[in-house]
């Protein structure tokens, strides 16, 4: 029952984020630069502290790929700002998924992903100081579900100090990769 209602939240957060894009096509703001801006200016400090506390709750109850986040923070507010705002809330999201697995536990992690990718990384933590390493990696390098490794390290006993530091310091450069990269695409499209 919890699994469900879990899946329910994340669908009906996904339908939101699309019926915003679909509003901000038809509306011109998703294709206009100037109407972007225009929007972005208008909502101030309020609409910078909004994405982040987006991009923070999206890591905790996943709503989109990490990576579209990330594509609309540069989109939003720019190459430099999109990067802060997206590392800031990518970041406070990762430690609330590390406290919410660490009080919960391991019965969390069948709640909230599938067994498939419950058992691909799960063997990691059965090995205290490898998955340190491979959790390090896999955050450094956007390849991996960040979301899901985020709340399987708050079921080992890696430190908070230790989880901490590996989230503060991989995060940029997968970030900015995705920032960059999806930006890149984004522009190919709209051009």
């Amino acid at each position: 029952m919890e699994r469900t209602v879990f899946q329910a939240v994340s669908a009906i957060g996904f339908l939101l984020c699309v019926a915003v894009a679909l509003w901000g096509w038809q509306t011109g703001v998703l294709t206009s630069q100037e109407r972007l801006e225009a929007l972005v200016a208008s909502l101030g400090i309020a609409g910078a502290l909004l994405f982040t506390v987006f991009q923070a709750v999206q890591v905790v109850v996943p709503v989109l790929p990490g990576g579209l986040g990330c594509l609309v923070g540069v989109v939003l507010f720019g190459p430099v700002w999109g990067f802060v705002y997206n590392y800031v809330g990518i970041c406070i999201g990762s430690l609330m998924a590390f406290a919410v697995a660490r009080n919960c536990g391991k019965p969390l992690l069948s709640l909230l992903f599938s067994e498939k990718t419950i058992q691909k990384y799960s063997q990691w933590a059965e090995e205290r100081n490898r998955f340190a390493r491979l959790f390090a990696l896999a955050i450094f390098l956007p390849v991996a579900p960040d979301d899901f490794l985020c709340y399987l390290a708050g079921t080992t006993d890696m430190s908070w100090r230790r989880y901490t530091a590996i989230i503060l310091l991989g995060k940029p450069f997968a970030i900015a990769l995705y920032s960059l990269g999806l930006t890149a695409v984004w522009q190919m499209i709209v051009r």
